[in-house]
């Protein structure tokens, strides 16, 4: 017997009971609330603050354990129902109602306090640990995609979020007209197509500058191809009639283009692959590539033709600058060459692309025949006159001239 009027051995019972009913939390959460339960109870009085201080430390403590706080709160009132019939007060109801009823009333008041101040503290936990971890991840987030972290720290840390980084690992950049943010319903959209419904895969997706970053394990293109088609899935449709993709509006408004970098290791190959991506949306944007997948694999000639400027520069001027001879300029013969071989070197497509009769397009074929001295049928001719319209294209000839 104790200062309670309660058995230790029935209070230990009780709560071995309520932990039980609880789906078997620990019962070391319940503190002491049945010995200040039952001495509030015996003496008729409400919780002292003190004790109700205790409470809602536990609550912060079930809620850095990861407990659910439905089972935390069905802990203490399975506990305190098994506990009513062990009172003093209740054994002995025949010979005394008015004290069942007083006791009653004291009982509800002190559970419902105590209860209010367990999950008060456990919510105010949940929502500093939830800022906690957004925070980590963020700064994780930043060191893996900028590599301005410690590399084996950076490994270390890449397993709490998901990530295996030994193997070979691609980096998607998905780019809309309006913003990602990591709290959006996209984002957490595309976080399940990606993850699955158990949330195992080897994966993270995150917001950057705006950019929604999905970092996935790439072991070969089957694996590559999954993920891609499960960003698409979740981002919409795409529905205009202009090229341009655009976002379901349940979702969000704007175009929307992925970006994909090429699978590398370790968390230095994340970085170029996060680099990679963006450099191939850079030069989709300037190149006008409408697809909604970008590959920097299918861009690698386009990196070429960028990083030789002098090259590209010689190849435009020897071979398109008699264009700015036709009538209306080089312009429009450029936008032809680019749509035509756009189209598989299709005339009739290449016509309804540009909005253009087939005898229009035939006729400015032919003209760009006579000034350059190519022909867009010869396999070699074709090469020179397509590497040389995407270098104007890249370089934005003739709207600006060469240097």
């Amino acid at each position: 017997m104790n200062g309670t009027g309660v058995p230790t051995d029935v209070l230990r019972r009780v709560a071995v009971a309520g932990a039980d009913d609880a789906g078997g939390l620990p019962v070391e959460l319940l503190g002491d609330f049945l010995e200040v339960l039952s001495v509030a109870v015996c003496e008729g009085k409400p919780l002292q603050r003190r004790a109700l201080h205790r409470f809602r430390a536990r609550g912060e403590e079930a809620a850095g354990q990861g407990v659910a706080l439905r089972a935390l709160l069905d802990l203490y009132l399975s506990s305190a129902w098994r506990l009513w019939r062990e009172l003093p007060a209740v054994i002995a109801a025949q010979s005394d109602p008015n004290a069942v009823v007083a006791a009653g009333e004291v009982m509800l008041r002190a559970v419902d306090d105590a209860v209010a101040e367990l999950a008060e503290g456990y919510q105010l936990a949940r929502r500093t640990l939830v800022r906690s971890q957004v925070s980590a991840r963020r700064e994780f987030v930043d060191d893996l995609l900028t590599g301005g972290a410690d590399v084996v720290g950076l490994l270390g840390r890449a397993s709490g979020f998901g990530l295996h980084l030994t193997g070979p690992h691609a980096v998607a950049v998905v780019t809309a007209d309006r913003d990602f943010t990591d709290d959006s319903s996209l984002v957490k959209a595309v976080e399940r197509a990606v993850l699955g419904s158990k949330g195992d895969s080897d994966a993270l997706v995150a917001s950057k500058s705006g950019n929604l970053v999905v970092v996935f394990a790439a072991p070969d293109r089957d694996a590559m191809d999954h993920v891609l088609h499960g960003i698409r899935s979740a981002l919409g449709p795409r529905t205009s009639d202009d090229g341009r993709v655009q976002l379901q509006r349940r979702t969000m408004d704007g175009a929307w283009q992925i970006a994909v970098g090429r699978p590398r290791t370790t968390a230095a190959g994340v970085v170029a692959s996060y680099r990679e991506a963006l450099d191939a949306h850079d030069l989709a944007q300037r190149l006008s590539l409408n697809s909604p997948v970008i590959d920097a694999r299918d861009l690698l000639v386009y990196r070429v033709l960028v990083n030789d400027r002098p090259a590209v520069t010689d190849l435009i001027s020897t071979l398109l600058t008699p264009l700015l001879e036709a009538r209306g300029g080089a312009a429009p013969m450029v936008d032809t060459l680019l749509a035509y071989f756009a189209a598989g070197r299709n005339t009739a497509k290449t016509a309804r692309d540009l909005h253009l009769s087939v005898r229009a397009v035939t006729y400015r074929l032919d003209r760009i025949r006579e000034l350059t001295g190519q022909n867009v049928n010869d396999p070699n001719d074709s090469f020179a006159l397509h590497a040389a319209v995407l270098g104007a294209k890249l370089l934005d000839w003739p709207a600006t001239p060469l240097s």
